[in-house]
């Protein structure tokens, strides 16, 4: 009787386990369901691995080199930037490697094409993006899904190695970080996810349009080496085309020039990155345009609070945003008119 009573509890037990797991997986969303198994295959992917482990490898050796340069640049009082140390890890260099926001404009682009280039044509080449939509989920969950799952893992990935770099510079530095470098490590961070975040929807955009995901990787590779190499020597070769002779022309004019060159290359999202990560990590940085001599005169060098430096490159940061909406509203058309079934 009393074995009776005891297995009978156990089935209660067990029935109520059911019941609960049963409401819970009711409860939760498709978008949900859907952000965890993109994460989880984000985790498994082994592309996503060996950029992540570029990423660190480029990290660590450019923590290492700031490491050893340190010293010297904390000692120089010229450098009006001389007193933020933690800020000095990220730019400082010996000329044989590059700061570490260099090597992400160079890398960050890579990851956001190779978590998105094949978003959709591989699910609809597998067949399992039919079989999904015959389940009571909206489109628009899946894009989002793609989209959010991957800027999740690469904003744990900056924030992971920003931690890092402010752990381990306090614990062979000893020295307290300023809240000033704090807001603005972090402003680094968020603008290098936005910039990832623009090639990921791009790629995601290339991955509905074309149906092979080997087009759409080169296309979106093609697309990166172009503003990365080749747009840059286009634009300096059309303008010295037009331009006259630089001794016949004022200060002005040199200045309208310069100034017309710099707006046209912030059209590439590399150097609309450059400019925001250099004016953020560089507190003494006061302009991103040309300035004539009348405009510098009286000027001190002296570094620049946080927020003045932030209203410096909110032109580049909103346009990098802009640009990121851009691409995944196209997407969005894009999806909501493809037929599926085909």
């Amino acid at each position: 009787m009393k074995s009776q009573t005891l297995s009978l509890k156990g089935l209660i037990q067990k029935d109520i386990k059911t019941n609960k797991a049963t409401k819970k997986s009711k409860e939760s969303s498709p978008f949900s369901v859907m952000l965890h198994k993109e994460m989880a295959d984000h985790v498994r992917s082994w592309r996503f691995i060996v950029l992540i482990g570029l990423i660190i490898l480029t990290f660590v050796a450019s923590m290492y080199v700031s490491l050893g340069n340190i010293r010297s640049a904390m000692s120089n009082i010229k450098d009006p930037d001389h007193a933020f140390l933690y800020l000095k890890l990220l730019t400082i260099t010996d000329n044989s490697t590059p700061p570490f926001h260099v090597f992400l404009s160079f890398l960050g682009p890579l990851l956001g094409i190779s978590m998105g280039f094949d978003a959709i044509n591989a699910e609809q080449n597998s067949g399992t993006l039919t079989r999904l939509m015959a389940q009571p989920i909206y489109r628009d969950n899946i894009l989002l899904a793609k989209f959010v799952s991957a800027l999740i893992m690469v904003g744990a990935l900056f924030l992971i190695l920003a931690m890092l770099m402010i752990g381990g510079g306090l614990m062979l530095t000893g020295v307290r970080m300023e809240p000033q470098e704090l807001l603005r490590i972090l402003g680094f961070t968020v603008i290098s996810i936005i910039y990832v975040g623009f090639w990921l929807s791009l790629s995601i955009v290339l991955s509905i349009k074309f149906r092979q995901a080997a087009t759409s990787a080169l296309t979106a590779v093609g697309i990166w080496l172009f503003f990365t190499v080749f747009y840059q020597i286009i634009i300096n070769l059309v303008i010295r085309s037009f331009l006259p002779d630089p001794a016949f022309l004022s200060q002005d004019q040199i200045l309208s020039y310069n100034e017309l060159i710099l707006n046209l290359l912030r059209i590439a999202p590399n150097q609309l990155y450059t400019d925001a990560s250099t004016t953020m990590l560089m507190p003494s940085v006061r302009s991103l345009g040309p300035m004539t001599m009348e405009q510098m005169a009286g000027a001190i060098p002296a570094p620049l609070p946080f927020r003045e430096s932030l209203m410096i490159v909110w032109p580049q940061v909103s346009g990098m945003i802009g640009a990121t909406v851009a691409c995944f509203a196209l997407s969005y058309y894009l999806f909501m008119r493809r037929e599926i079934r085909s």
